[in-house]
């Protein structure tokens, strides 16, 4: 037994349960742009009912683009909620109906980096607000990478017109999160997802198309 009588548990031991309680009432408060604000009251049996307020996400996939020799692409955008130009990998919201999430990750990374890849592996998935919304992202590694050509390269607007673009090594990046500056979700993830399972000889990758339950809308 652990602290406090806590019993220690295995990595097999170590997984998400997905199990949706009943849901008894939802309403939509707001519909948006991108998400929606919902209520639902959830039947949690024993421990009675309880009614929570969230934003219902399409999802995203984020793209770690690594090159031979080790440098990923990273590119700054504008993110208006918190007032700040970040860096960050490639990413893009699944808001196109019945697109794979690969094929997905594939167009953003041409679109936000006018680049292409050969070999596409999942990284890491994971949600970024649990407890106030149910987006759900997945990383991926994308590598065997070329320019996409420059007739057939995404006009952008918006927060993505003119954003910089840069090349850094998977070590500097490492080494920028660590240190504290760097914030997005994403870019933190991914690259520490990354060293770890480059240290693994990238055993812990699975394949593109690798199933997805975790993803609300995906199960």
């Amino acid at each position: 037994m652990g602290f406090l009588g806590a019993p220690v548990v295995g990595v097999d031991e170590l997984v998400d349960r997905i199990d949706p309680r009943p849901v008894l009432e939802s309403r939509t408060i707001h519909e948006g742009y991108v998400f929606d604000l919902v209520s639902e009251t959830a039947d949690l049996g024993e421990a009675g009912t309880v009614r929570r307020e969230f934003l219902r996400h399409p999802g995203a996939v984020a793209i770690l683009a690594l090159d031979d020799e080790e440098r990923l692409v990273v590119v700054q955008q504008y993110r208006h909620p918190v007032g700040a130009f970040d860096w960050e990998i490639p990413a893009g919201l699944l808001d196109v109906a019945g697109e794979p999430p690969q094929l997905a990750a594939a167009r953003e990374l041409g679109e936000e980096a006018d680049l292409r890849a050969e070999q596409w592996d999942v990284l890491v998935d994971y949600w970024t607000t649990p407890g106030g919304n149910d987006e759900a992202i997945r990383v991926f590694l994308a590598r065997g990478l070329s320019p996409v050509p420059e007739a057939e390269r995404h006009e952008r607007e918006d927060e993505e017109l003119g954003m910089p673009t840069v090349w850094a090594t998977l070590d500097n990046v490492q080494e920028a999160v660590l240190s504290g500056r760097l914030h997005n979700p994403s870019t933190c993830i991914g690259v520490l997802a990354a060293c770890a399972a480059r240290d693994r000889g990238w055993a812990t990758l699975r394949p593109a198309d690798a199933p997805w339950p975790e993803h609300p809308r995906r199960r």
